[in-house]
């Protein structure tokens, strides 16, 4: 495996994102319960390997996920609006018995992992029970974008999976779109003006151009303003 600090992703300035190290590329799709709940996702396909390569940003390539330079024609405007605060200063703390859930609404992508079994806040309050402990730790660990993080409360560390550094093309057949961009495996994502945010397991950046927190997704590859105006108010995201 290749040392993280090879791989980098780099946010052109109105374009695309640059990915530099041969990070590999994948393609899933979201398969959910009869519910509606997302319980998994599988592998429809791995790209060739690249050493270097732009995933388009602004929504408007003719060659996805590849740039073509729509950008420039659309008139894209790829603003970073996301703040730089840490996740645990962004995310709200629910306990339970034996686990911990540190949740940051703002980076929510809807993927839906967490409404299975009463959703992973009823989850972590029957902690003590073997079959929610398992389903809750199942939920926040698949989460793609990272807004949720479960803790052992015994011993203090993050449930975290051990991701091979790969971007992952998300698409939802429920929601009949293509979803996020998913980085996975603590690769650093390099600003245009040249900082880097915060490097975690999970996160998911948006390549519909819509979002209203980038470079992260925020849902909006999906939701109408109606829906994504109901959601912001409901977790505060616009008193931010």
């Amino acid at each position: 495996m290749k040392n993280k600090k090879e791989y980098r992703i780099k946010i052109v300035k109105d374009g695309p994102y640059l990915v530099r190290g041969g990070v590999p590329l994948h393609e899933q799709k979201l398969v959910t319960d009869e519910a509606g709940h997302t319980k998994e996702l599988i592998e429809v396909k791995e790209h060739p390997s690249r050493e270097i390569y732009s995933l388009c940003r602004c929504g408007a390539s003719r060659d996805k996920p590849f740039c073509d330079g729509a950008h420039n024609e659309v008139g894209f405007d790829g603003t970073e609006t996301a703040d730089r605060k840490s996740y645990l200063d962004k995310a709200e703390v629910f306990e339970g018995p034996q686990l911990r859930l540190t949740d940051a609404h703002e980076f929510c992508d809807h993927s839906r992992f967490c409404l299975r079994s009463g959703g992973i806040r009823e989850l972590i309050k029957k902690s003590d029970d073997q079959a929610a402990r398992k389903t809750a730790i199942e939920e926040a660990t698949i989460c793609p974008s990272g807004r949720l993080v479960l803790w052992d409360k015994e011993t203090g560390e993050a449930f975290e999976k051990e991701f091979e550094p790969s971007l992952v093309l998300i698409h939802d057949p429920q929601k009949n779109c293509e979803g996020p961009i998913w980085v996975r495996g603590g690769i650093p994502v390099e600003s245009v003006d040249g900082t880097i945010y915060e490097v975690r397991n999970r996160m998911t950046l948006c390549r519909c151009g819509k979002s209203e927190n980038k470079p992260y997704c925020d849902g909006s590859h999906w939701m109408n303003a109606e829906q994504k105006l109901k959601f912001r108010r409901k977790w505060g995201l616009d008193e931010k």
